[in-house]
């Protein structure tokens, strides 16, 4: 009985702690996301060098997810975790106090890093911890926290910006980073080793993290001429690394993840896919309706926490049902809500009603509430214990990765339709027309990632009972 009640309070400290840090890098986020305009002013950014304020934090926690996985599942997660939770809090102290735009980004960049050893690790901790019947529950609490924490940013960060102004926002995150990171220390015990300790893959992890930093680096530069070199750079690096993993005796990622797991690889691809159609979502908004509409970033933030918040309330309820119902099918359902919510947008126009608009958002963020939470279910459950961090890490590079890609085709369109200026008055009708032809892109992405979505495969039947009765036995 003794050990049974310690068994469920270190399995509750567990879900805890997870879930606070899971609440922190989406409430930066979409804190910055309102901030941005402000930030542009303070360092005379147009609007592309802007979008690097996002990117500086994706590139760096991409390329670093994977390889903080694997070594995680070898010599400890709760190691790694609360090393990301440490690097993280400095990485937000440097960007409180940065004196120019450059010093901005590398501090950005050190969050990202910090971010890449908490997102490779979060997930699958409280994973090891929940047995394959409570799963569902605890992944859709982690991702409410999620997406609690997009909801509060838009809201308090448009606050704080006018009050405090925008350094006040990372002075904040700092500081609640330093309470995790000491509560981890204090209540946090034990370690979860599953994978025996091999040789780290080395040449592996750096060839993995060239190709990812080329991929994306030049996909930021689109529609550049040089951009071509260094996305053609990134795919032969690509090739390389997919054939010295497969050389390897000890690969940083075994490819027969994927080779022989089709729940595990549909469930990543539809994550890619759907991040590609949907992050910039906000990013577009914030613009809209800071520049056209006019707005404040404290009533911009009012209008954009309608998505996140609806995605709060309902991702506990999308989880649980997805320990009950075919995962496949809930996020398949939410796909189609995301695309027809994101197609409704593109057709807003500088005179259009934000009653229409909140509308648009709240089915956004039910169609993304219905979709992420099995789908994290699914790929979780699909994989070994031992490949926990290695399954997790995955799923948090497809999604930064998806999250460059949707930025990607921003620049892109903002590039051919506007240019590389700072956004004035002139330029609204602009801005108006690239933010309507994202969104059409963006529609078509998620509804291209409703076939990844179905073509998993049935997860209860497949792959989630053998892993269920491993998790019974052990």
């Amino acid at each position: 009985m003794e050990t049974a009640t310690r068994a469920t309070a270190h399995r509750s400290t567990v879900l805890i702690i997870t879930t606070i840090a899971s609440f922190l890098v989406p409430f930066m986020t979409s804190s910055i996301t309102v901030a941005l305009p402000a930030i542009g002013s303070a360092y005379s950014m147009n609007v592309i060098t802007l979008g690097w304020v996002s990117t500086a934090y994706m590139l760096a926690s991409a390329s670093l997810l994977v390889p903080f996985g694997k070594i995680a599942d070898m010599y400890g997660r709760r190691r790694i975790f609360v090393l990301g939770v440490f690097v993280f809090t400095v990485g937000s102290a440097l960007s409180a106090v940065s004196v120019s735009g450059p010093m901005l980004l590398i501090s950005r960049a050190v969050q990202g890093v910090g971010g890449a050893a908490q997102f490779s690790t979060a997930i699958a901790i409280l994973t090891s911890a929940y047995l394959g019947a409570e799963r569902g529950r605890v992944l859709g609490i982690n991702t409410a926290s999620v997406y609690l924490g997009l909801s509060l940013g838009p809201v308090l960060g448009g606050v704080i910006t006018e009050t405090m102004g925008w350094q006040s926002i990372f002075t904040i995150s700092s500081a609640l980073s330093v309470i995790v990171f000491i509560v981890t220390l204090w209540r946090l015990k034990g370690e979860t080793v599953e994978a025996k300790r091999e040789k780290f893959d080395l040449p592996g992890s750096g060839i993995y993290a060239v190709a990812l930093v080329l991929i994306m680096y030049g996909v930021s530069l689109l529609p550049a001429g040089n951009s071509i070199w260094l996305i053609g750079g990134g795919a032969v690096a690509a090739g390389l690394f997919v054939w010295w993993e497969t050389k390897s005796g000890t690969p940083m990622l075994d490819l027969h993840m994927f080779r022989r797991n089709r729940a595990f690889t549909f469930s990543n691809l539809a994550a890619l896919v759907n991040y590609s159609g949907t992050w910039a979502v906000a990013f577009l908004m914030s613009l809209y309706l800071q520049y056209v509409r006019g707005l404040d970033p404290e009533a911009a933030g009012l209008v954009l926490i309608s998505s996140p918040a609806v995605q709060a309330i309902l991702s506990p309820l999308a989880g649980r049902l997805s320990d009950r119902m075919e995962p496949r099918l809930l996020a398949s359902a939410g796909m189609a809500m995301t695309g027809a919510a994101i197609g409704m947008l593109a057709f807003i126009t500088a005179t259009t009603s934000e009653v229409y608009i909140i509308v648009c958002l709240v089915l956004l963020g039910f169609g993304f509430a219905l979709f992420s939470s099995p789908n994290t279910n699914a790929v979780m459950s699909s994989a070994d214990h031992s490949h926990y961090g290695i399954a997790s890490a995955t799923l948090a590079t497809m999604r930064q990765m998806g999250m460059m890609v949707s930025m990607g085709i921003v620049w892109i369109v903002f590039g051919l339709v506007i240019g590389r200026v700072e956004i004035t008055p002139e330029y609204y009708p602009a801005l108006v027309k690239s933010v309507r032809l994202a969104f059409l892109i963006s529609a078509g992405l998620c509804f291209a990632a409703i076939y990844f979505s179905m073509a998993r495969g049935n997860i209860h039947e497949t792959a989630e009972r053998p892993v269920r009765e491993r998790d019974r036995a052990r």
